[in-house]
């Protein structure tokens, strides 16, 4: 019926030293946290092998001899709130309180495999087989229970853990009692999840569990983690991305008390136990570079992806162009240009390599540990099940925070080296080495009938993805063609919050409103004669119904703008309200509503924050993130030279949650960033009457078009 399995005391505090379970969970003040580093015996390492989501209850929950209970989530915590709606679904489903469940995330060793914390996918792919996990679990025991207490199981009730007949409440099992902190060896297939009008914790608003523990400083990044014998290591790094080494030095370097110089073909490095040591060595090395010279910049950068877009392929197809096309009155074509920027996290990347003879462990501040682990057992060329990675807070990813360079450093470093490396990159190192969100262009070209009816629509996608692409209005003929090639960037780019969908919202809802002004109708009159499908309908009324004012037709001097899309199957609608300094080209974001409907929402609390976020993220994105490049060098390297929203540009912002319980849950925590591009242009073209094309839509953007409207 039950295996024997416990968890170790093997724990590590933030300086190394052996902490156990309990002392763990008295000192973290609160039963909602990320274990540092954990130990299951092999018999639970077994059960967890292999790719995808594995139906064994076991994997993901664990039921101590003391109560509590352990949620293994391969995800990870870098902002978004799934530590405390992870819980929530599994405290309803097992019928335990809240502050009961310890988090176990992101662990390789004990958590199950998965590919990633991206695209909000946490709570929609994640949570559907935890919650069956719940479940199950739940009706194995009150089964267990009602052997041992010898009551049939109608007679049987749960609260917080507790199992007792009801009409004898005296006559009661805990959990733990019927565990004892021993694996579920018994299973029952096909156990419903309660309704969602049976839920008492899932659904109902909760402050962030780790929330006190961030904001008092206690939470533990991988930058916190120490280890006897560790030493910080500093990398030799090009200036450029196109630089090539021609000779170096590292006599100098040497002579630094303690220090430890690597030199392993393109790997040079200095180590040393205080990093502010490992730093100055590294001063010391003199180095010659041979850079290519390309003059490939921001102003030359579109006419060259265009020059270098492939033919491509067709994204989704209806219909027949030529036709709409012939029954339509009028033809608009327009394009439109975003920038590179930069993911730009609150904590750089870091990682912790330790590389022993038999195993390696690793802490590193990635989204993705199971993909760090297969780099790392790739650099090291052994076996992926000798490596554990374990993941601690991450203070922001946004997509960047995966694998790559930092981990094959780290762990080279540590193995030639014999000793625990820490490798944090500085600011500018991150800058330099992220990945960014790809500098794009989309064209449009779309007709229009006599009634401001939508006939045809085609849309090119150059060097972005196609994610958000689809046409949400009811178009008979219709075209998206994504065109892009690896090679084209000077750099590494990758998925950015919302990867391709801030790009094509931005000019698809932009374009919208060419339409719309085209067509002799306001902006919000247009897109509901446009669309049939309800539930879009739906929300952006609501969003409508929050924002109180009447739209006109642009540009009427409000400043008003509207933006719509369907992202990942959760619907937004976002209006905005701007003020445009005519003098400076200075925009101010007055208010914004922001209206989302992404099914049965888990965590109210945590979903507007996750909104609120989006959007904040979005003002900078939209209005004055752009990395400044000349060929392979990076000029945007550090906060002064590259402007994220502050607290004095956040606006009024009011979120509305669309109640939608017969949906799944879907994503919360990228749709509503990639409608705030598209936001703030047709807001701006309200408020000034000038069109951007162009992200981020600067003053100085700004302002030429002013004069060239």
């Amino acid at each position: 019926m039950i295996e024997e399995e416990s968890l170790s005391t093997d724990n590590l505090d933030a300086n190394g030293q052996q902490l156990s379970r309990r002392d763990f969970l008295n000192i973290s003040g609160c039963g909602i946290f990320v274990f540092m580093s954990t130990g299951m015996s092999s018999a639970f390492d077994l059960k967890q092998r292999g790719r995808g989501y594995p139906t064994d209850l076991n994997a993901y929950l664990k039921i101590g001899d003391d109560g509590r209970v352990s949620l293994f989530c391969s995800k990870i915590e870098m902002g978004q709130g799934i530590i405390t709606s992870m819980a929530q679904m599994l405290a309803e489903e097992l019928d335990v309180s809240l502050d009961s469940i310890d988090m176990v995330m992101g662990d390789t060793r004990l958590c199950p495999w998965d590919s990633g914390t991206t695209g909000s996918r946490s709570t929609k792919y994640y949570g559907p087989p935890l919650r069956k996990a719940g479940a199950e679990a739940r009706a194995v025991l009150i089964q267990m229970a009602s052997e041992k207490l010898d009551v049939e199981l109608e007679r049987l009730t749960v609260k917080n853990g507790i199992i007792s007949d009801k009409r004898n409440p005296d006559n009661k099992v805990t959990y733990a009692d019927l565990t004892k902190g021993n694996r579920i060896d018994r299973h029952i297939s096909d156990v419903p999840i309660k309704l969602v009008s049976e839920h008492t914790v899932s659904g109902k608003p909760y402050l962030r569990m780790d929330a006190r523990a961030k904001v008092k400083g206690e939470a533990k990044y991988t930058g916190d983690i120490k280890l006897p014998g560790m030493l910080y290591a500093k990398v030799l790094r090009p200036p450029s991305h196109d630089a090539i080494l021609e000779s170096v030095d590292v006599s100098n370097a040497s002579k630094v008390k303690g220090a430890v110089v690597i030199e392993e073909k393109d790997l040079i490095a200095v180590l040393h136990e205080n990093p502010d040591l490992a730093a100055a060595a590294l001063n010391q090395v003199s180095v010659k570079w041979k850079e290519t010279g390309s003059d490939l910049d921001n102003k030359s950068i579109f006419d060259h992806l265009k020059k270098s877009a492939p033919d491509g392929r067709i994204h989704v197809e209806k219909g027949n162009l030529s036709e709409g096309y012939s029954a339509a009155n009028q033809i608009i074509e327009s394009e439109f240009y975003n920038h590179y920027i930069a993911h730009a996290p609150s904590e750089p990347y870091a990682v912790l390599a330790h590389v022993e003879d038999e195993k390696v462990t690793i802490w590193a501040s990635t989204q993705a540990p199971f993909r760090v682990r297969s780099t790392a057992a790739e650099a090291l060329n052994i076996e992926e099940d000798q490596v554990h990675v374990k993941t601690p807070f991450l203070g922001c990813g946004f997509g960047g925070k995966k694998s790559g360079r930092q981990i094959t450093e780290a762990v080279r470093l540590s193995k030639i080296s014999g000793h625990p490396v820490q490798l944090a990159w500085t600011r500018q190192e991150e800058f330099f080495y992220d990945t960014f969100r790809p500098a794009a262009v989309v064209q449009l070209k779309s007709s229009l009938d006599s009634k401001g009816l939508i006939t045809s629509w085609a849309c090119d996608i150059l060097f972005t993805g196609s994610r958000s692409s689809e046409p949400i209005y009811n178009i008979p003929h219709y075209r998206v063609k994504t065109r892009s090639s690896s090679d084209a960037h000077p750099f590494g780019t990758g998925a950015w919050r919302g990867p391709g969908s801030n790009t094509n919202v931005f000019a698809m809802e932009s374009h919208t409103d060419i339409l719309a002004k085209t067509a002799g109708m306001d902006p919000l009159s247009f897109r509901l004669i446009n669309l049939t499908d309800e539930r879009m309908i739906r929300v952006l009324k609501a969003a409508v119904d929050k924002f109180g004012e009447n739209f006109k037709i642009g540009p009427s001097g409000l400043g008003y703008g509207i933006s719509c899309t369907n992202y990942l199957n959760s619907y937004v609608a976002t209006i905005a309200k701007v003020s445009v300094n005519k003098s400076s080209g200075q925009v101010k974001v007055d208010r914004v509503v922001c209206a989302q409907d992404m099914g049965e929402i888990i965590n109210p609390q945590g979903a507007k924050l996750q909104i609120e976020g989006g959007i904040t993220m979005g003002l900078s994105a939209a209005l004055s993130e752009e990395i400044k490049f000349t060929g392979g060098k990076i000029h945007s390297r550090n906060y002064n030279s590259y402007e994220i929203t502050r607290f004095s540009k956040a606006p009024e912002v009011d979120i509305v949650l669309i109640d939608n319980p017969d949906l799944a849950p879907q994503g919360c925590g990228e749709p509503a960033i990639t409608t705030v591009g598209a936001v703030l242009a047709n807001a701006i073209y309200d408020a000034v009457g000038a069109r951007l094309y162009t992200l981020p839509m600067t003053p100085e953007r700004i302002l030429t078009a002013m004069k060239n409207k």
